[in-house]
């Protein structure tokens, strides 16, 4: 495993893709999280911090052992071709990803397709948690909705994996789902003034270019020698 300070890079940038993906978040898990607030019976309400950082950790353990898994295989490829071919794949998902945030091109919602035959088995599991009466309740409810299919989380999970190591890739996610757990805190009045900020065409736009942008770094490609020494 690369040591801490070496992965510091990966972590920040693993951090700010879930801070870019604010807008997707709103629009993926927005309704979802009112959902879940509204699941909280009133004699819960003086915990509701507490259950809605339940629900998140949840949702962010699940990213965790998502990263952990598909990071074996990325391990288990080392340095072949197949290799190459995950990190190629995680470049082209994150420009997807940025074309998405931008409002130029939603080619992404087919990827995350791909996820729905899992997702319909996970659902009805949720409906068995309801209503939350404690924390493990929102612990558990948090996990299941960790793997909704979602092209943001698709996209920076085959990033993670790429880096071919099970405990990075693991580490990585779970920086990047606290990057996401900002904008889903948020409620009332201020999420309202936080939506309209994120859906802003120049807030959308900037974010996009950067995601771009850093799938066009993830590329393989000649420019990997040159961040690699500077």
């Amino acid at each position: 495993m690369i040591p801490v300070i070496e992965l510091l890079p990966l972590l920040v940038s693993a951090l700010i893709l879930g801070l870019l993906g604010g807008g997707h978040c709103l629009g993926m898990c927005g309704g979802l999280m009112g959902a879940l607030t509204m699941a909280i019976p009133p004699e819960q309400r003086s915990r509701r911090l507490q259950l809605l950082l339940a629900y998140n950790l949840g949702r962010i353990s699940s990213y965790a052992l998502a990263g952990l898994l598909l990071g074996m295989a990325g391990w288990a490829v080392g340095n072949s071709p197949a290799a190459l071919l995950m990190r190629v794949a995680a470049g082209l998902l994150l420009i997807c990803m940025g074309l998405y945030l931008a409002g130029w091109w939603s080619g992404l919602t087919r990827v995350e397709a791909l996820g729905r035959n899992l997702w319909k088995h996970l659902q009805p599991l949720s409906k068995r948690l309801m209503p939350v009466s404690s924390i493990p309740h929102a612990l558990c409810l948090g996990a299941i909705w960790g793997w909704l299919p979602c092209g943001l989380v698709y996209s920076s999970l085959l990033w993670a994996a790429s880096q071919g190591s099970p405990l990075e890739s693991s580490l990585l996610m779970l920086t990047f789902g606290l990057g996401t757990l900002p904008v889903l805190l948020v409620t009332g009045l201020a999420a309202e003034r936080l939506t309209s900020l994120l859906r802003q065409p120049g807030v959308r736009i900037s974010a996009g270019v950067m995601v771009m942008l850093f799938g066009l770094w993830t590329l393989p490609g000649p420019h990997q020698h040159w961040l690699m020494g500077h």
